[in-house]
């Protein structure tokens, strides 16, 4: 009986203070634990095994659009700065665009079920063509998104 792959299993989590994914490329360059990327939070997933093994990312919404996403590679405890236990959720170093999406704001992070996550942008994206819209800058991809454009 050959073992069977988990079904892929996202996440979703607001940044605060970034404005774009060329803002999260450069922080992602600097915050490192252990010499990965990483994105704080307070609770481990429960499902956190079916992320890693699905091959699951974590999507980023930067001013209310879902703008791109990152691998996720592993997870990891730490303990924050008031002395309570944290995750980390352990990130590859590569941002990929994604077509802008409008996302209302929440709390923490959320699963993200594949058939909810937008497409990937540009090249190397599986199912569209290199149409130029990842080469925008970010804030005329926002703008295009916001009046439904894109």
């Amino acid at each position: 009986m050959s073992a069977q792959k988990a079904p892929t299993l996202h996440m979703i989590k607001l940044i605060v203070g970034c404005t774009s994914p060329e803002m999260l490329r450069d922080w992602v360059a600097v915050e490192r634990h252990r010499g990965t990327a990483y994105v704080r939070t307070r609770t481990m997933p429960k499902r956190a095994e079916d992320i890693v093994q699905g091959g699951g990312s974590i999507y980023r919404v930067i001013n209310g659009l879902i703008m791109c996403r990152q691998p996720i590679i592993g997870f990891d405890s730490y303990t924050r700065d008031d002395g309570h236990p944290g995750t980390l959720i352990l990130v590859s170093d590569e941002v990929i665009p994604t077509q802008p999406r409008p996302m209302r704001p929440f709390q923490g992070w959320r699963y993200f079920k594949p058939e909810d996550a937008p497409p990937d942008l540009g090249k190397g994206a599986a199912d569209l063509p290199d149409d130029g819209i990842s080469s925008l800058p970010a804030s005329l991809r926002n703008q295009l998104s916001e009046l439904g454009l894109l």
